[in-house]
């Protein structure tokens, strides 16, 4: 009997830290995230009414909504992240020219591609020994919003940049280090 009780008990009593994680994007994969904060969007599901003679009741819907990935990050002094995602956004939403606009939506092999314009990322979750514990795979992501940096020659001391950029995407997953779903 206690064999059977000491089963159900959770293995590692280490707590997860919210100091553990690092974020990548697949088509910049230069440029390192010096992520300060990031969270696991949340995801809402519809519900449905039964409607019955006494109360209306909720059942399960039909469709999730995802929120938004929302990621900030250290700049780093060569503006090289801050860049690649204002170019991405601005490439998207108003190229300077037809061909800034070709350029996001063209293949390495000079195909025109719809899918170029995104990218998938990944948030991975790290352990106290700062290894992977889980992946969380994010699909189709776009920048919607990147925030301005505001440069100050009042400040007395040095506090490095960060930017906030936000993503749409089309569904994350959540696997383990090497794949699989959790």
């Amino acid at each position: 009997m206690v064999r059977g009780a000491l089963s159900n008990q959770i293995a590692n009593r280490n707590f997860l830290a919210p100091v553990g994680f690092k974020f990548t994007l697949s088509k910049f994969p230069k440029v390192s995230f010096f992520s300060n904060t990031a969270r696991i969007p949340d995801i809402t599901l519809g519900t449905a009414i039964q409607s019955t003679y006494l109360k209306d009741i909720d059942v399960p819907g039909e469709k999730l909504t995802y929120g938004e990935l929302n990621v900030r990050f250290l700049v780093d002094e060569n503006l090289e992240n801050y860049m690649a995602m204002h170019n991405w956004l601005t490439g998207l939403g108003f190229p300077e020219s037809a061909q800034d606009f070709i350029d996001k939506t063209t293949n390495q092999d000079g195909q025109r591609d719809l899918k170029e314009q995104y990218s998938d990322g990944s948030l991975h979750i790290l352990n106290s020994n700062y290894n992977d514990i889980a992946v969380v795979k994010f699909k189709d992501l776009f920048p919607t919003y990147l925030t301005s940096l505001e440069f100050d020659a009042t400040e007395s001391d040095v506090n490095y940049f960060t930017a906030d950029i936000t993503f749409k995407y089309t569904i994350y997953d959540i696997l383990s280090p090497t794949g699989r779903p959790l």
